[in-house]
C-alpha cells in the first residue's frame, strides 16, 4: 500500500499538471463529450474520477481500450476533479486532446 504521505503528494502533481493543461491545453469535460473524442479519436489522456458509476466508467474504459487511449483513475471525487480543473461544478470525466505545455500524459502512460 501506498503511503498517505505519497499518495497526496502525487495528487498534488497531477493536480498542477491538470491546470497547465486547463490553462494552456485543448480539453472536453463531461461523459458524452468524453466518449465523442474517443470514437473522433482525438482523446490522448481520460480521467475518470473515483465516484463515477461503474457502468459509464465501464464503457469509457472499453472504448478506450479500442482506441488504444489511456484511462487514468483520479483517487479524488467529481467534485475534486471539477475544482482541480478551475471549475465551479462537478466533472465525472475529462478527455485531454491537446496537453499543451503540460507533461501529463508523459507521466501518466
Amino acid at each position: 500500500m501506498v503511503s498517505q504521505k505519497k499518495q497526496k503528494k502525487n495528487q498534488e502533481n497531477i493536480n498542477t499538471r491538470l491546470a497547465l493543461v486547463v490553462k494552456s491545453g485543448k480539453y472536453q469535460l463531461g461523459y458524452k463529450s468524453v466518449l465523442k473524442t474517443i470514437r473522433q479519436g482525438k482523446a490522448k489522456l481520460i480521467l475518470v474520477s473515483s465516484n463515477c458509476p461503474p457502468l459509464r466508467r465501464s464503457e469509457i474504459e472499453y472504448y478506450a481500450m479500442l482506441s488504444k487511449t489511456g484511462v487514468h483513475q483520479y483517487s479524488g471525487s467529481n467534485l475534486d476533479l471539477g475544482t482541480a480543473c478551475g471549475k465551479f461544478f462537478r466533472v465525472s470525466c475529462l478527455s485531454i486532446t491537446d496537453p499543451g505545455d503540460s507533461d501529463i500524459i508523459k507521466t501518466q502512460e
